[in-house]
């Protein structure tokens, strides 16, 4: 018999797999662009708003749809877009 025990990271990657299916997209809601459950709420804003220093508090506060959960779900959804292999250059 072997150690049918979870591991960590089998635990953070069913967590991460938990959270992304909170990232939606469909061509009617924001053209397309991943948004939070079917709401039209892009991860690109979300992730706007975070990275100019608003603190969870505070966007859940302008946000009463948004849930804790849905702001790691932007983290989740980032790091998957992180981990590109390889980046093309854009032309200036």
């Amino acid at each position: 018999m072997g150690d049918e025990t979870p591991s960590f990271l089998d635990g953070i990657i069913e967590a991460m797999e938990s959270l992304l299916k909170r990232i939606t997209t469909d061509p009617s809601i924001c053209h397309g662009k991943p948004c939070i459950r079917g709401l039209r709420y892009p991860v690109e804003m979300l992730l706007e708003l975070l990275s100019s220093g608003m603190t969870e508090e505070q966007i859940l506060a302008d946000y009463p749809d948004l849930e804790h959960e849905d702001l790691l779900a932007v983290f989740a959804f980032a790091t998957q877009l992180a981990r590109t292999r390889r980046l093309q250059p854009v032309a200036p």
